[in-house]
């Protein structure tokens, strides 16, 4: 039973910063990618930063050079951490891992952590 479980969303000030992690819990399975993903309301799903395997990372360009995505191995953790954060960064952050597991690729998402910038 593999498990995603994020933690660290919050309300913060228009320029102020958080730090967002994300833990794939369970035994069996290797990482191929995890990443963050954000959803406005009544919007589309889109991605925010994703960071493989290998560790090469890709980011939105609305937030490129604000949010860094990094991961501990030994704990199959991924971090965000968001600077200069602005008003329009408010979303539910979803983490995604992309798993293999019993010879098979999945899909786990985490339950979200709401992130709130007022300016």
């Amino acid at each position: 039973q593999v498990q995603v479980v994020e933690s660290g969303g919050g309300l913060v000030q228009a320029g102020g910063s958080l730090t967002l992690s994300c833990a794939a819990s369970g035994s069996g399975f290797s990482i191929n990618a995890m990443g963050w993903y954000r959803q406005y309301l009544g919007k589309q799903r889109e991605r925010v930063a994703i960071i493989t395997s290998g560790d090469t990372t890709n980011y939105a360009d609305s937030v490129k050079g604000r949010f860094t995505i990094s991961r501990d191995n030994a704990k199959n953790t991924v971090y965000l951490q968001m600077n200069s954060l602005k008003p329009e960064d408010t979303a539910l952050y979803y983490c995604n891992a992309n798993l293999r597991y019993s010879g098979a690729t999945f899909s786990y998402w985490g339950q979200g952590t709401q992130v709130t910038v007022s300016s």
